[in-house]
């Protein structure tokens, strides 16, 4: 299978080089106790194989269930992976989380990953058998076990209106891309809803960074239930839409 990629003047020069780890693997965890086990099983035999030096950092976003304890087993019972967790009292929400995460990383490359296990072992073999390939490699499910029409729907809609407002022609905005670490510290915006992955990605394109889009599977949780349509994420949406306007005129305007 052959993937195309956008090359384009690279801005490496201006991003430090010195990295203790290749990738940081972010984990947000809130509540995730009936799937946080399985997504380290999946995870981490995938990260074995791979020719890379690696890093998780895992961030408990106060759960209120027996997710920091399961994690804190798993750390003890595996002390030669390299895995941290980081406990908040409050909680702060997936896009700080996100952020937080990227200020922690010691990788050159961050990637978010949730700990409801969603990912099967092929959509992140995929993933990080181009690891370095581009700037960003952004995954786009071609299919989603278990999604309701009704999501499927609001998901195609949200990516057809980025692409039309921002001008690009991205296939899908919120599979987690895995990219540099300097991209998030560089954009990490005040959005606290979904959008602040569009957000990352839309603007890194902007700037010139190349990009690598590839379509993979994903799979509905095993446990609990998703928490994105929530209002705090339609007012996030509205929000960056109104800025995506905005970058599109000046772009128009100024460029």
């Amino acid at each position: 299978m052959s993937y195309d990629i956008l090359n384009s003047e690279s801005m490496l020069r201006y991003i430090p080089q010195c990295f203790e780890k290749d990738l940081t693997i972010m984990i947000p965890c809130y509540n995730e106790e009936g799937n946080i086990i399985g997504t380290f099983d999946t995870l981490i035999p995938v990260l074995c194989k791979m020719p890379f030096s690696w890093e998780i950092i895992v961030i408990d976003d106060a759960s209120h269930d027996n997710s920091k304890e399961l994690i804190r087993g798993y750390i003890n019972s595996h002390p030669h992976y390299c895995i941290s967790l980081k406990v908040r009292e409050k909680n702060a929400g997936l896009a700080q989380n996100y952020y937080d995460g990227a200020f922690l990383a010691r990788g050159k490359y961050y990637r978010l990953i949730c700990a409801d296990n969603t990912e099967p072992k092929e959509t992140l073999e995929k993933i990080f058998s181009l690891f370095g390939k581009a700037d960003l490699i952004i995954p786009y499910h071609v299919k989603a076990e278990g999604r309701t029409f009704f999501r499927k729907t609001l998901s195609k809609t949200y990516t057809i209106l980025v692409n039309l407002i921002g001008g690009h022609k991205i296939k899908y905005y919120n599979g987690c891309a895995l990219g540099l670490t300097y991209l998030v510290k560089r954009w990490h915006t005040g959005y606290n809803g979904f959008c602040f992955q569009a957000d990352i990605v839309t603007r890194a394109i902007e700037q010139g960074f190349s990009y690598l889009e590839i379509p993979v599977i994903a799979q509905e949780r095993k446990s609990g239930i998703s928490r994105a349509l929530r209002l705090r994420n339609f007012l996030s949406v509205a929000h960056f839409f109104l800025d995506l306007v905005i970058r599109r005129v000046n772009r128009i305007c100024f460029d």
